[in-house]
């Protein structure tokens, strides 16, 4: 179950926060792409390295900027950026769910079926 202290959105609250959840998405996508990147070529020997720690920092940044939208990241290999945004769809706690490669939020899953159970937002809720 959803938190109580959480924002719950309704789709067009999320849909007007996705020119900013696109550009945080997109830096979290290439930090994560340049953190793999370097951690496969210095084979993980990364305890202290410098530059590591700076995109571990800046990535951590992207995931609170997320957070204080009240939304979250999903795509912990930094594939396509997936983002959820607590909702209510018949009385339901669900999350609102976008993928980096979609144009906008038009599907939800419930907290229990995850991204596999992603089904389209019922259109009487874009109103």
């Amino acid at each position: 179950m959803i938190e109580l202290d959480l924002k719950y959105f309704t789709p067009k609250e999320a849909k007007n926060t996705l020119p900013l959840v696109k550009k945080i998405v997109s830096d979290i996508l290439i930090t994560g792409f340049l953190l793999k990147s370097l951690t496969d070529a210095l084979n993980g020997n990364i305890a202290q390295n410098d530059e590591i720690k700076a995109l571990v920092n800046k990535l951590s940044d992207y995931l609170a900027e997320l957070e204080e939208i009240g939304c979250f990241y999903k795509d912990w290999d930094f594939s396509v950026g997936m983002v959820d945004f607590p909702s209510r769809i018949d009385g339901r706690d669900v999350y609102l769910c976008w993928r980096g490669d979609e144009e906008d939020i038009l599907f939800y899953h419930t907290i229990e079926d995850g991204y596999h159970g992603r089904k389209p937002i019922p259109q009487e809720y874009f109103v």
